[in-house]
């Protein structure tokens, strides 16, 4: 069975089931509207609001594609180099704090 996204973010892991890869939001083009937020299905809950930026946490992200189309400036890219470079700790405040990080279940 797959994990959950609350096992997810416990324990900070991708699905290893999960063949495509995760999404990154380029921030220099980013517009912040969050209509990627919005897109993004709660089963995955990958995209939050982390200060001034929009962001996308690769653990949490499946890849699905549901944001692109959403996005007006066409700034989210595949992130195949995830593993190597990660993400900031700080990012992983937002999942945490389900009210105010910007996930909407």
């Amino acid at each position: 069975m797959a994990a959950s996204r609350e096992q997810r973010i416990e324990t900070r892991t991708r699905n290893p089931k999960w063949q495509n890869v995760p999404l990154r939001i380029e921030m220099a083009e980013c517009i912040n509207c969050d209509a990627c937020l919005r897109h993004c299905p709660p089963q995955f809950g990958a995209i939050f609001n982390h200060s001034a930026d929009v962001v996308i946490i690769p653990e949490l992200c499946s890849g699905c594609d549901k944001c692109l189309p959403a996005c007006p400036v066409n700034c989210i890219y595949p992130f195949p180099a995830w593993e190597q470079l990660g993400s900031p700790e700080q990012w992983w405040d937002e999942p945490l704090a389900e009210s105010g990080g910007g996930y909407r279940s």
